[in-house]
């Protein structure tokens, strides 16, 4: 729900959109190309502008972060998306950024290509100095209870329960994990999907979650992809290969694993009181969840 408890639709996106203005331009609306609708909207705007709304105001301070990542990354010379304004505004109740849009992609990105690029930001050191994003731990399942807010009345009260605690026991077992590699910036939700190759190579999208934590946990989310989302086990070797390690080797992938299932089940729940097929997915997730069955297939949302 956004700041009126609205719910989080294309529409409504569209109206923040129409009231949002950046200097120079005046975002077309109803001519805009949506480009996704998850935890925020995501618009093209005319030749070369991506307008980026937040879910509600609690993701304003991730909004600014995330446009300061993007300045310190373009410093280190790590391919990713360049923020087009230099901050986040609060529109509406929904924070709003503004993107240079990247050239249109020559080709979909692969599990290689991802892992190029986590080389790249698994070598970066910590941020330092005035201008320095201050990333924070990765809170993997710091959402989930927003997450299950935002589903109010839509989802079983007693599924809501037993998400909670799930996500109480893999919080304590993920902070007693001794890592195998160092500690330091990680993408946090390190899909190929957030990947896309243009004409001078891939590029890194999608940067709000950004933060200092395990490096396996941008590891682990492939992991996941070829054990739940049917993800090509061959796909999934040539991630290993291009990275030069195989986080399954780990003793600690179990929980990590385990927590980030227990929050992609609770992030499905947001969407689950304006959209059906977002209710049938969050079911079906959370029950192979209580019954321990890791072979039901989960489809992306």
């Amino acid at each position: 729900m956004g700041q009126s408890g609205t719910a989080f639709t294309e529409e409504r996106a569209r109206a923040v959109l129409a009231a949002a203005s950046v200097p120079g331009t005046a975002p077309d609306a109803a001519g805009a190309r949506l480009l996704a609708l998850g935890e925020n909207a995501v618009f093209a705007v005319g030749d070369g502008l991506v307008v980026k709304i937040g879910r509600d105001a609690e993701l304003l301070e991730r909004a600014e972060r995330e446009v300061r990542i993007a300045g310190w990354l373009a410093e280190h010379g790590v391919p990713a998306v360049r923020a087009a304004t230099p901050r986040a505004r609060l529109v509406d109740g929904h924070p709003v950024t503004y993107w240079a849009r990247l050239p249109e992609p020559v080709r979909p990105a692969g599990p290689a290509d991802l892992a190029g690029l986590l080389r790249l930001v698994h070598a970066l050191p910590e941020p330092s100095g005035p201008a320095a994003p201050a990333l924070p731990p990765r809170e993997l399942l710091g959402g989930v209870e927003r997450w299950l807010r935002l589903a109010g009345d839509a989802i079983d009260p007693a599924d809501a329960a037993y998400l909670r605690g799930r996500r109480d026991g893999f919080a304590a077992a993920a902070a007693a994990l001794a890592p195998r590699l160092p500690r330091g910036p990680i993408h946090g939700d390190a899909l190929p999907r957030n990947v896309q190759v243009g004409p001078e190579g891939p590029v890194l999208v999608d940067l709000e979650t950004f933060s200092t934590d395990l490096r396996e946990h941008d590891l682990v989310v492939m992991a996941l992809s070829r054990d739940r989302y049917g993800l090509d086990p061959a796909a999934y070797d040539a991630f290993t290969a291009a990275y030069g390690w195989d986080v399954r080797e780990w003793d600690g992938c179990t929980v990590l694993r385990g927590a980030r299932e227990t929050a992609s089940c609770a992030w499905v729940a947001q969407h689950a009181p304006a959209n059906p097929a977002a209710l049938a997915e969050f079911r079906r997730r959370v029950a192979s969840l209580r019954d321990e069955d890791p072979t039901v297939r989960w489809y992306p949302f």
